[in-house]
């Protein structure tokens, strides 16, 4: 299964992304989902097969997502996952001791 899918972020949350189909856009989005997202600010487009890996998200089920609602949500990384990915030597100089 390959999806030409496009990618938008949202202006109201970082790291809050809308994964779309190209030819469908936003047509398929619930209204209230996108009061909820902002405007959306389209990033690229990028071609979704089953074996290709993404970043933060799991490829089956964005791209199960997609075809029963037409539509993922990638949700920001929680605040303790942040921390996890700082250099050492930031989270030092942050340290009050």
């Amino acid at each position: 299964m390959k999806r030409i899918c496009s990618i938008y972020k949202s202006p109201r949350k970082n790291e809050m992304y809308l994964y779309v189909e190209r030819s469908q856009a936003l047509k398929r989005v619930p209204e209230s989902l996108l009061v909820a997202f902002g405007p959306p600010i389209h990033t690229f487009d990028l071609v979704l097969t089953p074996e290709r890996q993404l970043a933060r998200e799991d490829i089956t089920l964005v791209l199960a997502n997609l075809e029963k609602q037409g539509y993922h949500l990638q949700m920001p990384p929680a605040e303790d996952e942040y921390i996890e990915h700082l250099p050492e030597e930031l989270l030092r100089r942050n340290d009050p001791m």
